[in-house]
């Protein structure tokens, strides 16, 4: 990256070599077959929560990677409007998880949040080569993101606690092959220690 512009301007102050992924959790959860997935929401979202609480103690960027849902003029601001102005299955968790203002976000066409995003330009001028990755859902767009982070050579970790998918089954299966594939690390999310993170990336 040129020296000139190793802030984007301002916009990136932070320089962290961990970064927190929270992958599509402003959602609306208004989908087919989510019945079981909003059984087991809110549990993920406390856990998210508190990560990112963690996260933000120890000055680790948190990055929402948002799905932008086929509209193609939306803004992130709006997604989050629509789920909490709107009486949504997905109200409860964007509630939970809303993001603060010195939060990043990257809007994202296809099920990676690499994919035709800035995705990668953001995560170099922070710095990161860890990358902490959470959210909806596991077998999808959590799992395309890990696998194109794996190819970027990015240390992955996806706790296990902080991942859901329309069915457990699924979910599980798609947890054992970012492990077994991806060598992600995916210890549930009490294990996971910022600060050891931020050492070991050093």
């Amino acid at each position: 990256m040129p020296s000139k512009n190793s802030d984007l301007h301002g916009n990136v102050p932070d320089k962290c070599p961990v970064a927190l992924l929270l992958v599509d959790v402003i959602n609306d959860l208004d989908f087919p077959d989510n019945a079981e997935l909003l059984r087991t929401v809110h549990r993920m979202a406390d856990r998210i929560a508190g990560l990112k609480k963690r996260a933000r103690n120890e000055d680790v960027p948190v990055i929402y990677v948002n799905d932008n849902f086929g509209k193609w003029r939306s803004d992130f601001n709006k997604q989050v409007d629509h789920c909490l102005e709107h009486d949504t299955p997905g109200k409860a968790l964007v509630e939970k998880l809303r993001p603060a203002p010195d939060d990043y976000f990257v809007l994202k066409p296809k099920h990676s949040g690499f994919y035709s995003s800035n995705l990668d330009i953001l995560l170099a001028y922070l710095g990161a080569k860890t990358l902490v990755i959470v959210g909806i859902a596991g077998d999808r767009c959590v799992l395309f993101t890990a696998n194109d982070a794996f190819l970027r050579d990015y240390r992955i970790l996806v706790p296990s606690d902080c991942v859901i998918s329309n069915h457990k089954t699924q979910n599980r299966e798609a947890l054992n092959l970012m492990k077994r594939v991806l060598q992600a690390d995916i210890r549930p999310s009490r294990q996971i220690s910022f600060a050891r993170l931020k050492n070991r990336s050093d």
